[in-house]
């Protein structure tokens, strides 16, 4: 099994990283050392910080641009980081999107970008960078997930549905790569204050009228996840609130907890 490397000499890369927890995670790995590849839809963004990056932490950051509901776009974000000679060390899958309200009144198409970037995308990430982690004998994957994967939510049924499948890839790959130096997370934040978030309160005024104590801060969030992936935790729940409200879950028979999230969730929102 190859041997762990420097952290000067890793690399670690974010997709999604153009604001909110990717970029706040992108902050967490530059600060510790670490090499960036920053990926998102958005290449000014994307420039920006990497300008900043560089400037406050003298690590170098590599761009690229990439539209990962696309199919094959991890594929040919991986063929361009092998032209670079870049090897990723450490994968965290940031990038996904939300919709929320009733199944029925989404469009099918947007169902289908929640499915395309959320399980799609992430996936095919992971199958091409897990891999070469193995073979190495090294390898951080950090996979951003949500309280919502723990149940399901009325209203949010397809983010949930999607957030559920993250979830459980983590917690699997994490056995079939036990002892190979390669460890799997997933980060499961409850509600960030981030711009997901805030166009969700545009379209439902009750999620800007939630209390302070609910929202979770992007920065703080970031760096709970960040230990949790150094250290190879499996499942890394931000908040203690959070954290009993997915215990609770896990131990209530399914039939009452689908009766409880449909009750809660019609009366807030």
């Amino acid at each position: 099994m190859a041997t762990q490397e420097g952290k000067s000499a890793r690399t670690a890369l974010v997709t999604g990283a153009s604001s909110g927890i990717g970029e706040e995670l992108a902050r967490c790995f530059a600060k510790d050392g670490y090499k960036l590849v920053l990926v998102a839809r958005s290449a000014d963004k994307l420039r920006a910080l990497a300008q900043q990056l560089q400037s406050a932490y003298g690590q170098p950051v590599i761009v690229q641009p990439a539209d990962l509901t696309q199919p094959g776009a991890a594929q040919a974000l991986a063929a361009a980081l092998k032209r670079k000679r870049v090897t990723v060390d450490v994968l965290v899958n940031n990038a996904g999107v939300l919709e929320q309200g009733a199944f029925c009144d989404i469009a099918s198409a947007r169902h289908q970008e929640l499915i395309d970037l959320n399980v799609s995308g992430l996936t095919a990430m992971l199958a091409q960078f897990v891999p070469g982690m193995r073979e190495r004998g090294w390898g951080r994957v950090l996979n951003v997930a949500s309280i919502a994967a723990f149940q399901p939510v009325p209203l949010l049924a397809t983010y949930a549905a999607t957030k559920a499948y993250v979830l459980s890839l983590t917690e699997a790959l994490s056995e079939e790569l036990r002892g190979s130096g390669v460890t799997t997370t997933a980060l499961c934040p409850g509600i960030t204050a981030t711009q997901m978030i805030s166009r969700a309160a545009e379209a439902n005024d009750k999620l800007s009228k939630l209390p302070s104590f609910m929202v979770g801060d992007a920065a703080t969030v970031a760096a709970e996840g960040y230990r949790a992936c150094m250290r190879g935790e499996v499942i890394k729940v931000p908040g203690l609130a959070n954290l009993a409200g997915t215990l609770a879950a896990r131990a209530t028979p399914k039939w009452l907890l689908r009766g409880l999230s449909g009750m809660v969730v019609r009366r807030s929102l």
